[in-house]
């Protein structure tokens, strides 16, 4: 493969990881998912991602991992559970 035949096709599988990242982050904040489907989600997230980018996962785990552990933290924890806090 030529040089820009390389470029164009990461620069496809970074597009298709962007969209399925927001789609990830839409379904986690607006679908009604149980805990265990929302998991279930970010698993098939981060097999679908490292199929893109196999030698990335520290990568997927510094920057999306965050981000949708945290949207299911707001979304599926009772407040004041997680600090102790009254």
């Amino acid at each position: 493969m030529n040089r820009d035949r390389l470029i164009e096709e990461e620069e496809r599988k970074l597009r298709r990881l962007r969209r399925m990242v927001d789609l990830t982050e839409a379904l986690l904040m607006q679908a009604d998912l149980t805990i265990e489907e929302a998991l279930r989600l970010l698993d098939n997230t981060k097999r679908i991602a490292l199929s893109l980018f196999p030698d990335k996962e520290d990568v997927y785990e510094l920057i999306y991992a965050p981000r949708f552990r945290r949207i299911i933290a707001e979304r599926f924890t009772v407040p004041g559970t997680l600090s102790g806090r009254n």
